[in-house]
């Protein structure tokens, strides 16, 4: 069977099982309003919690950044590390209150460079099994004894904390600060107590914590802050700056010793061209407004909080996600899929989420929300989430 006859018959298989995924085009980014083949639609499926990227002052930021050149031109290392790309790192070691940072390309690249240069084959890694796909592939690849956990069960990490202990070598937990299928929260600080008893190091992903939530002092750092966890009790932190920063790209956030070491020994760091200055100067110019504009975060809460009460006045049974993410589960992929594009006939793009990005029989509606959704807008996305499962009949799980 040729290359091509294999691959379409794995793709047929996908299509017969309404697991095939199509790529949506849009005219524009999506603000709340999103416009796609010429139609505009009420875009509830976008991680810009708080609407920087179409804010003129990171648009026009980015713009003079592209002044600099067009692209980094070589990796960091050889002569791709440019002064704004300084500024970046520093200002992003002071917002999450560590003492240094180092950018990479996306998250991905930031999870599997931090996990593949931490462990080898005489450590261990121990992961809750919702982890992203990226800190999943970081596990696999970085060659050190892999453990997993249910998900958020406290139970599970103990024992297999006492499984790495009796195999000897380093341990390194990861997790997810906010879970981006299910939109719920580790519980930070008890994770970082059985950490703290066993000596293992601690990794957390803050790709949808960052810039959302935090402390007073730290109100940018994401969920280690908001339960009052530092640099000494989590070590790692990474965090994306195409989501709540409305850019691209991502960052690694610890120690100096931590970073310096990730300069030398990650390889997605080493032999990746260094992120283009007009970006790096998007990200400086979205920070900036973070720590601004405090109100914008604010906002997203009360438009969080707005979404579960009006939903809860519907019954629609929505999970305990206490943050911009808000799954609605159905079940059924089918299902999934015909709620999804009666939604978007009405004038509506929210995300249908399947298999294999959630387990088998958990397929859900992905609905996030952005500061920039009005009270209407939310209620006129539930009216007709109502009308759409009444007409199709159907059931919520």
């Amino acid at each position: 069977m040729t290359l091509d006859q294999t691959l379409r018959q794995r793709l047929d298989a996908r299509c017969r099982h309404n697991l095939y995924r199509e790529v949506k085009t849009l005219d524009s980014v999506p603000g709340p309003l999103a416009r796609v083949n010429g139609r505009e639609l009420l875009a509830f499926c976008s991680n810009d919690y708080l609407g920087l990227a179409t804010r003129p002052e990171v648009i026009r930021a980015q713009q003079t950044g592209a002044e600099l050149g067009t692209g980094a031109t070589a990796s960091h290392l050889v002569n791709g590390h440019l002064q704004i790309h300084q500024q970046l790192q520093h200002k992003l070691a002071e917002v999450t209150g560590r003492e240094a940072a180092l950018v990479f390309s996306s998250g991905y690249m930031a999870n599997l460079g931090t996990l593949c240069a931490l462990l080898g084959r005489a450590d261990n890694i121990i992961s809750d099994k919702f982890n992203h796909a990226s800190l999943i592939d970081g596990a696999r690849l970085c060659g050190a004894y892999s453990l997993r956990f249910p998900h958020n069960d406290l139970e599970g990490l103990h024992r297999q904390l006492q499984r790495a202990a009796g195999r000897g070598g380093n341990t390194l937990v990861a997790v997810d600060g906010v879970y981006s299928m299910d939109g719920d929260l580790a519980p930070m600080a008890e994770i970082a107590g059985l950490c703290r008893a066993y000596g293992a190091w601690l990794m957390v992903d803050e790709a949808h914590g960052f810039g959302v939530m935090g402390s007073e002092q730290w109100p940018l750092a994401g969920s280690c802050a908001a339960v009052g966890l530092g640099q000494s009790e989590v070590q790692a932190i990474m965090g994306t700056l195409g989501k709540a920063a409305g850019n691209a790209g991502a960052f690694v956030a610890g120690s100096r010793t931590l970073i310096d070491y990730l300069v030398q020994f990650a390889r997605p760091y080493i032999y990746t061209t260094g992120m283009p200055p007009a970006v790096a100067a998007g990200c400086v110019a979205a920070i900036d407004l973070m720590r601004s504009e405090p109100q914008l975060a604010r906002r997203l809460e009360e438009n969080i909080a707005y979404f579960r009460r009006r939903a809860a006045q519907q019954q629609l049974p929505l999970t305990d996600a206490p943050g911009a993410i808000q799954p609605l589960p159905i079940g059924c992929a089918e299902t999934v899929m015909t709620v999804s594009a009666a939604l978007e006939r009405r004038g509506f793009m929210v995300g249908a989420i399947r298999p294999p990005t959630v387990p088998a029989g958990t397929a859900r509606l992905r609905i996030t929300l952005s500061a920039c959704h009005s009270h209407c807008q939310i209620d006129a996305l539930l009216d007709a989430l109502s009308a759409v499962l009444r007409e199709n009949h159907a059931v919520c799980r």
